[in-house]
């Protein structure tokens, strides 16, 4: 805490040191400012159809972020973490363990959902990911965009709105919007080729020296098009990122008895596994008893009384009574496990998963142009392709556990989830004016997919014949925009500016199917089981033998869907200038979908001018969230055999026969309320600028992923519905909650330049708390007081109330002389909750709201660069300078010493110190 206060009143006192000596009239002049976007006079589009203006004079709060410029200081190299670092509203964090997640990182906007933010290029409707976040992370059961399919060397700037926007933009508008735009630079080449890493002590699973190793190259190239004002851009990146490890040192039991014989038995050319299919019925079974009473002998660490009990048994059965790992304390089996793994020449950490962010390979093509036809008319076209590669690890699979093939892996294996991530987008339209009217007519058409290969794992069922790679299937969603937009101006009073528009948009969403053996289960003859327990293939305990790929089973023939859907929409927007101190903005949009219904809504926004350098501006409106189509149709089952019966369990999509029988209602829109009310205020002597809004927020009806619905736990008529259709477990994407978001944000902004210096300072900081209010919106055959905490789990509610941080502050420095900058900034990441519901206080009493609190931390980057030429410059930095880790798991949320840290929380990450070298070039 100490050292948070010294770095905290260290930049407070430099920024008012600056703030003072800027009040001297004569040592700058704001209009000698040519960093146009860290002056006061810095202009927006966002949030109003009038055109641009002054941030400060908007009615609504928006935030712009110059990616151009601050790409060639800055440490981060992706949308996301750009804005994870400058934007205190916006959150997003590298996810580890949790299958595709792994390779999207899910963004948050001032405490609500990944799926409640509306991302813009160009002024343009983006597609969303074709993920579902089914794992146990924040923004669980949501569908977010996609930011890490655009390159961010290919922006010039980011526009970011704070604030509800769905009667202006549409859909998913409902904690702002966030407007990428796209470079318009000609006459260059500019570049830049990075390279960095994590340098910290816990690399590579804690033993230190350096891991993350990061190659980047981003290329962008412009020229003219004609001599009326055309031109096309066009960038390619291109990025090599290896994994980080930051697993501890695996602590629990890894080898059993039983394994020991094995290996002993393997390294003298037999395979036990190749004895039996299913141990109940082996026809060579006291050959199998007479080996392992031959190779029990060779292990040397076993007691005589062990050797003894091995001996005297002379079948099957009682061999599997002697060697079962229930007659082992932990402590046993861990001596076990340590003997043998000295035996075999093994350490603990070789049994380490993958902690930490993946490995990934990305490249992405993105172009914008636009081309006069005349003097008042020009088409345009955006759009991009990038291909993503990335690998995850998964839960290690131990040799002593039943869905591990020793025959085949005797050590066991850590299988991979390898993820092909496909996006395609391209914008074309026609924009110009027409007697006074302003006319842009558009189509937007993108597509994002997910295709998974399993790698370095199996389909235990098939034993021998397991393939080692599975294709398991995709997840593909398609959307096509068409937009046509009228604006005018009208010399009445200050100003009226009157706009409206259509909209028609198509989508489709679709699960492909793995191959066969990436989700079915197997019999003892490698014939796909008819559900004849006595045909299983087992393990020598006993045990079945599991079917599917293990860590990641495909997507099965019932999964597959191709569904599609459509949505109309009229929106008109006015807003009047009534005179040079009073602006009023009003908006209002219908819209109608397929296959839910249709909505209106409003928006009012003011922005009052008390005095010239000080502004009042509020704005309320309701608004809207369609349920996504993949919320909708999205549906994974496995089939599990559960007393003596096949049963399917999974999460089963809200038009499927259970939740008709069940009687589910059908997912309608999430609609909202909210409310701001803030200030700008300037002071142009001092270069000064202050900003500070307050919101609330009320979201009705919001959609989340339920937890298990188990057969046993729910009333009689529904386990009737479950009987029928042979379900033991299920869970639904529903309309469950309401909830509330309340917050403020404050801006200060401060440039100064003197003797040559360039000095720009930025503080922001977010405060925000997001609550569930109200009764669960239990239904159906499922309405039950005693389920409602099966709808909403404690855990659900920590991901959505407490796993981001409810404050967050940021405070940068930026120094620049000559052809040098300095680059310093600190961003406060408030306190987080873990998820895990676990015995804090080591009373012995797990309450149901028990949750490790992790700790608030400061975390500072600081980098440097250097124009040696105006073609070449060098930029060397650290993101993390102090490398600062989040607080460390308790033992009992570690699963065995594997996640020292949460992987249920989003602040910083988990990867440390981050050094890097960037070479900047333009020709």
């Amino acid at each position: 805490m100490k050292n948070k206060k010294t770095i905290l009143s260290a930049s407070v006192l430099f920024f008012l040191g600056v703030f003072t000596y800027g009040q001297e009239k004569d040592s700058i002049k704001a209009n000698k400012d040519t960093i146009k976007t860290n002056t006061v006079e810095e202009v927006v589009v966002l949030g109003s159809r009038a055109g641009a203006r002054s941030k400060v004079d908007s009615p609504v709060p928006v935030d712009v972020f110059n990616v151009k410029e601050s790409s060639i200081i800055l440490p981060q190299t992706n949308i996301g973490q750009i804005l994870n670092a400058v934007a205190p509203s916006f959150t997003s964090t590298i996810q580890t363990n949790s299958d595709g997640t792994d390779h999207l990182d899910p963004a948050q906007l001032r405490g609500l959902g990944p799926d409640q933010v509306l991302v813009l290029v160009n002024g343009k409707r983006r597609h969303t990911s074709a993920l579902v976040n089914v794992n146990g992370t924040p923004g669980r059961g949501t569908v977010g965009t996609d930011l890490n399919a655009i390159p961010s060397f290919a922006l010039n700037r980011i526009e970011v709105l704070r604030d509800g926007a769905a009667a202006q933009y549409g859909s998913d508008a409902i904690a702002g919007v966030i407007n990428l735009d796209l470079k318009r630079d000609t006459g260059k080449l500019a570049g830049q080729i990075s390279y960095g890493g994590n340098l910290t002590p816990t690399a590579n699973d804690h033993t230190g020296d350096f891991d993350g190793q990061n190659i980047q190259l981003d290329l962008n190239y412009g020229n003219k098009i004609g001599t009326k004002g055309g031109f096309f851009n066009i960038t390619w990146s291109s990025q090599f990122r290896n994994p980080t490890y930051r697993a501890g040192t695996e602590s629990g039991p890894i080898y059993n008895a039983y394994n020991a014989i094995e290996q002993r038995a393997l390294n003298d050319g037999v395979n036990l596994s190749s004895l039996f299919t299913n141990i109940y019925n082996t026809p060579n079974s006291q050959q199998l008893v007479n080996y392992i009473h031959q190779y029990a002998q060779n292990v040397n660490y076993f007691s005589q009384d062990l050797q003894n009990s091995i001996q005297g048994a002379n079948t099957i059965s009682a061999l599997q009574n002697v060697l079962k790992s229930a007659n082992f304390t932990r402590d046993q089996l861990n001596y076990i496990t340590d003997q043998e793994l000295a035996y075999r020449g093994q350490t603990r950490k070789d049994f380490n998963m993958q902690v930490g962010q993946s490995k990934l390979n990305n490249h992405q093509l993105f172009v914008n142009a636009e081309i006069p036809v005349s003097d008042n008319w020009k088409v345009y076209t955006f759009g991009g392709y990038s291909i993503r590669h990335g690998t995850s690890g998964g839960f290690y699979r131990r040799p002593s556990e039943s869905r591990t093939f020793t025959g085949l892996y005797p050590n066991g294996y850590l299988p991979q989830i390898g993820t092909d991530i496909q996006d395609i987008s391209l914008a074309a339209g026609i924009k110009g004016k027409w007697e006074g009217w302003n006319i842009d007519f558009s189509n937007t058409y993108g597509q994002n997919s997910f295709t998974y290969n399993i790698q370095n794992t199996g389909n235990t069922s098939l034993r021998f014949a397991s393939p080692r790679e599975f294709n398991a299937g995709g997840l593909r969603f398609s959307q096509n925009t068409i937009n046509l937009d009228f604006s005018k101006k009208y010399d009445v009073w200050e100003g009226i500016n009157v706009a409206f528009g259509g909209e028609h948009r198509y989508e489709n969403f679709k699960i492909t199917q793995g191959e066969v053996a990436s989700y079915q289960t197997y019999d003892q003859f490698g014939n796909i089981w008819n559900g004849d327990p006595s045909q299983r293939a087992t393990d020598f305990f006993g045990q079945p033998l599991p079917g599917g790929s293990q860590v990641f089973n495909g997507f099965k023939p019932g999964n597959a869907v191709d569904k599609n859907r459509q949505s109309v929409a009229a929106y008109a927007d006015v807003e009047f200038n009534f005179t040079n101190w009073l602006l009023v903005d009003a908006a209002a949009r219908y819209e109608n979908y397929s296959d839910f219904g249709s909505t209106f809504n409003y928006k009012l926004a003011s922005r009052i001018k008390v005095a010239p350098n000080f502004n009042v501006r509020f704005a309320g409106s309701t608004g809207f969230r369609a349920p996504s189509i993949h919320q909708i149709y999205y549906n994974v089952t496995s089939t599990l055999f559960t007393n003596n019966q096949l049963l399917e369990v999974g999460t089963f999509s809200n038009d499927s026969q259970l939740a008709g029988l069940l009687d589910m209602p059908k997912l309608k829109q999430e609609t909202s309320k909210s409310a701001s009310v803030g200030f700008t205020y300037r002071i142009p002597s001092a270069s000064l600028t202050f900003t500070a809004d307050g919101y609330f927020t009320r979201i009705d009806n919001r959609i989340i992923l339920t937890d298990q619905f188990l057969k046993a736990n729910v009333p009689q008529k529904a386990q009737e519905a479950y009987d029928q259709l042979g379900i033991n477990a299920a869970q639904f994407f529903t309309n469950a909650i309401d909830t509330e978001t309340k917050g403020v944000d404050v801006v200060i902004s401060h440039n100064a330049r003197f003797s040559g210096f360039k000095l720009d300072n930025n503080f922001a900081i977010n405060l925000n708390k997001t609550k569930q209010i109200g009764d669960i919106h239990s239904a159906g055959l499922l309405q039950s007081p005693q389920l409602e905490k099966v709808y909403f789990s404690e855990k659900s509610r920590v991901y959505l109330e407490e796993a981001v941080p409810r404050v967050k502050a940021s405070l940068s420095h930026t120094l620049s002389w000559k052809n040098a900058s300095l680059y310093l900034r600190n961003t406060y990441f408030g306190k987080v909750t873990g998820a895990d519901i676990i015995d804090v206080n080591g009373d012995g009493i797990i309450d149901f709201n028990e949750h490790q609190q992790i700790g608030d931390k400061i975390i500072t980057d600081l980098s440097a660069a250097y124009q040696f030429t105006k073609n070449v410059g060098l930029t060397l930095g650290v993101n993390n300078l102090f490398d600062i880790y989040p607080t460390k798991n308790l033992t009992a949320s570690t699963n065995n010493d594997q996640f020292i840290y949460s992987r249920s929380t989003s602040q910083f990450g988990q990867n440390g110190r981050y050094v890097f070298a960037r070479l900047n070039f333009n020709f």
